[in-house]
């Protein structure tokens, strides 16, 4: 396919939406590339995956850097050397400073696990559970610099059951999220070809 949609995926663990998006783009399933994987931990599984998958890999260690805007700029460069048509956030668990955010504009995505604008943050299962909530789900958006608050792309809604735990609700949510993020990216990499072309 000519003008493969470009992706760079950055992950900070396991990387299972990483894997995901991995297996859409072996099956055909999504019409794009990852052009590199990006860690600020290096021993994230998801470092395994992408290099099983002969994707580049490259690990910037925030603990190197004096503060967020020195990393944030490292991590601005070496995307920037890649020229992606899209940034993927698959559990990067960083807050991303103002100025980073504001480059990407349009072009960067994340995965939130509840049906924001409720929950916002981390620990998103236990507050749902705490809160007696029917449903919960997940949230693909748009990244700005307000935290979890860009333009939605799409929600799944997951029904919370009477038995749940955080454990068995995060699982049904993750199983939702492998489903959900290779087809938002998918249609953006539709659009993206059709402007093309």
């Amino acid at each position: 396919m000519k003008n493969t949609f470009t992706l760079v995926v950055l992950i900070s663990g396991s990387g299972s939406n990483l894997q995901a998006i991995i297996d859409a783009i072996a099956t055909g399933q999504l019409e794009a590339r990852i052009q590199a994987v990006i860690s600020n931990q290096a021993d994230a599984y998801g470092l395994q995956r992408a290099r099983q998958a002969g994707i580049n890999t490259h690990i910037i260690a925030h603990q190197d850097y004096p503060d967020r805007e020195a990393f944030d700029q490292q991590l601005a460069a070496v995307i920037d050397s890649y020229q992606p048509d899209l940034v993927v956030l698959a559990g990067f668990m960083r807050i991303l400073t103002p100025d980073f955010v504001r480059h990407y504009a349009g072009k960067m995505i994340n995965i939130h696990p509840s049906l924001l604008p409720k929950y916002k943050g981390l620990h998103t299962h236990k507050r749902v559970l705490e809160a007696g909530d029917t449903e919960h789900g997940l949230t693909i958006h748009y990244v700005t610099v307000d935290l979890d608050s860009g333009p939605i792309l799409t929600q799944v809604r997951v029904p919370v059951q009477a038995d749940d735990t955080e454990q068995t609700l995060a699982a049904r949510v993750l199983q939702q999220e492998h489903i959900a993020y290779p087809r938002v990216i998918q249609t953006l990499a539709r659009q993206h070809q059709e402007k093309q072309s």
